[in-house]
């Protein structure tokens, strides 16, 4: 196993390069995922927007680097990456517990001095002074596996296969303990405009618990609510896209 790189282009994926756009978006994949996840994404929405997304290590391109099963320690090493991508007017995407590490690398930006985003969209995911028990990264692999069926985020093809998930199910229990151990600390909030997105058949998140986003930022906050379950934006995606395109266009003028 090699170790974990610190080269800003080493976190960072741009599928389809637009320099010359006036606002970025960065996605951040939810546990066990990757930036692939976000091409439909980048291909939609460029060259209006330049999309990119980030690659946690253990995975893909990155699955001979160590895992991170901290939260916040992943935000750490993510932040140079993205510091300097705060030169444009610059939106940030998370979905589940990625929607926490765009949280969490928001508030090291402005910690840093950096502008406020244009948007945080925070997707399927609780705020983050919402809590439930949840210990799937302490079972055993057939718990893992029977939680990503329920949860319906992978390919159940793919989960019955030794050799795919050989190499998906250290990254899976890495981001699982990094995003049930997660606490965030009271008192701190982003001031950028905050848009909670959630599926209205979700087990992992009640309307109430992604209302309570609005208590971690001081500037405005808005939820919307699409059918569908925790991968609600899959069979959304060209609502979530548009919202997303109509949303940022102030940003593009």
């Amino acid at each position: 196993m090699t170790t974990l790189h610190t080269d800003p282009d080493t976190w960072i994926r741009r599928y389809h390069p637009a320099p010359d756009s006036a606002v970025q978006l960065v996605c951040f994949p939810h546990a066990g995922g990757s930036a692939s996840f976000y091409f439909p994404v980048s291909t939609a929405l460029s060259p209006a927007v330049e999309v990119s997304a980030v690659q946690y290590p253990g995975r893909q391109d990155r699955r001979t680097e160590p895992n991170i099963d901290s939260l916040p320690a992943l935000a750490d090493a993510i932040f140079p990456a993205v510091r300097p991508l705060a030169d444009r007017p610059l939106a940030f995407f998370g979905h589940s517990m990625g929607a926490l590490l765009a949280y969490e690398v928001a508030l090291r930006l402005e910690q840093d001095g950096a502008p406020p985003l244009t948007r945080l969209y925070v997707s399927g995911r609780r705020a983050p002074s919402r809590y439930r028990p949840e210990v799937i990264h302490r079972q055993g692999d057939a718990g893992i596996i029977a939680e990503l069926r329920r949860l319906s985020g992978t390919n159940s093809d793919l989960l019955g296969d030794p050799e795919t998930l050989e190499m998906i199910l250290p990254a899976v229990k890495s981001d699982y303990k990094a995003v049930e151990t997660y606490e965030h600390t009271p008192g701190r909030s982003v001031s950028c405009p905050v848009l909670a997105l959630i599926g209205d058949s979700d087990a992992k998140v009640t309307a109430e618990e992604a209302g309570a986003w609005a208590e971690h930022t001081t500037g405005p906050f808005e939820m919307r609510i699409f059918p569908g379950g925790h991968f609600y934006l899959v069979d959304q995606s060209a609502q979530i896209i548009g919202l997303i395109s109509a949303d940022l266009a102030p940003a593009r003028q």
